[in-house]
Formats: structure tokens, C-alpha cells, sequence
């Protein structure tokens, strides 16, 4: 997960991850709120230049929040600059994850891992990590990109989550993804 990691988008490439096209394409709001709501702390894993944790912290309201992690000091800084000054920047606390490791131990309603998995080296321990944070009955959206993960890297991405705890609760569509949601199993 290091920055030097040539699979993670630069900060470069911010503009690319947060535009109109895509919002069109891939409307934040349709696609999270099935799963967020009023009051839920969540977790944006990859935040990247906040093209979702803005609409989460939209969707949780004033007694929600939103954690918004990223590997690249870049990254969170656009997002500070985004919401700086707005009712959102009391909602969104910005975390810099360590190269290993998320480093979030506040329990969470929601996760989300867009387009990131597959440029996490160790996904045992991401799923690992990620199961000792998500609440009871929390959930875990998982959206990759299919020019960059086969569906049999998907497929085994899916098992990595169920042998740390997870279950599959549903497919749903997200246009030029491949997308799982998960959720915790009982008695693990």
C-alpha cells in the first residue's frame, strides 16, 4: 500500500477520479444510498479526492460522520479543500492510513473500497482489519474496476473477505464495475 506503489492513482490524476462524466456515470448518491444513512459513522477506504466521502457525509446528516482515508497526504488535502468552510467539514474527518495498515479503530456502520482493492498487497489482513472495525450487521461495499481485476481476481477477492468474516448479501449494479456487498456473519 505504499505511495511508491505504481498501482495507486497519483494525485496527478485527482481530476480524473472527481468530475462530471463520471458523476453521471457513477452518481454517488445512487449508488450509497441503499446503504448509508442518517446517523452512521462510515468508512471511505481510498478516499481518493472525496468523490464519495462528500455524498456520504450528505447522506449521514449532522449526526453522522464520515472517515475518509487515504494513503496520500495529496488526496486528503483536496478533500479538506473541498469541504473547508462547509457544514460537511465538521462531518468528514480526514485519516492518513498507514502503508499497512488502515489504522481506524472507531467501530463503523459502513465501509467502502472503491476501485482499491486491487491495489492492497495483503487483502487477508485488509479484511481483517476491516472485520474488527465494522459494527454487528455493518456492511462493506466492495466496487473494482473490470479493465484492471478479472472476475476470478474478484471471485477470490470475495473469498479472502468470506474466510475473514463477511457473507455476501447482494450484487448490485455499478456501471463499469464488478461489485459485491457484504456484510458481517454471525457468529464469528
Amino acid at each position: 500500500m505504499g505511495e511508491s506503489n505504481e498501482r495507486i492513482c497519483p494525485v496527478e490524476g485527482a481530476g480524473g477520479l472527481d468530475n462530471g462524466v463520471r458523476r453521471w456515470l457513477q452518481n454517488p448518491r445512487k449508488i450509497l444510498a441503499p446503504y448509508v444513512t442518517e446517523g452512521m459513522t462510515v468508512l471511505d477506504v481510498g478516499c481518493g479526492p472525496g468523490f464519495f466521502s462528500v455524498e456520504m457525509a450528505r447522506l449521514v446528516g449532522k449526526s453522522g460522520r464520515v472517515i475518509a482515508s487515504d494513503l496520500q497526504e495529496g488526496m486528503l488535502r483536496i478533500v479538506k479543500e473541498k469541504i473547508e468552510g462547509t457544514e460537511l467539514e465538521e462531518r468528514i474527518l480526514l485519516h492518513k492510513c498507514g502503508e499497512n495498515t488502515i489504522g481506524v479503530s472507531e467501530p463503523v456502520d459502513f465501509v467502502l473500497l472503491f476501485y482499491m482493492v486491487h491495489e492492497v498487497p495483503d487483502k487477508e489482513h485488509l479484511f481483517s482489519e476491516i472485520r474488527t472495525i465494522v459494527k454487528p450487521n455493518g456492511q462493506v461495499l466492495i466496487v473494482e474496476p473490470p479493465f484492471h481485476v478479472s472476475k476470478s481476481a474478484f471471485e477470490a477477492t470475495i473469498s479472502i473477505a468470506e474466510d475473514a468474516g463477511f457473507v455476501i448479501i447482494g450484487r448490485p449494479r455499478v456501471l463499469f464495475s464488478k461489485t459485491v456487498i457484504l456484510k458481517t456473519a454471525r457468529n464469528l
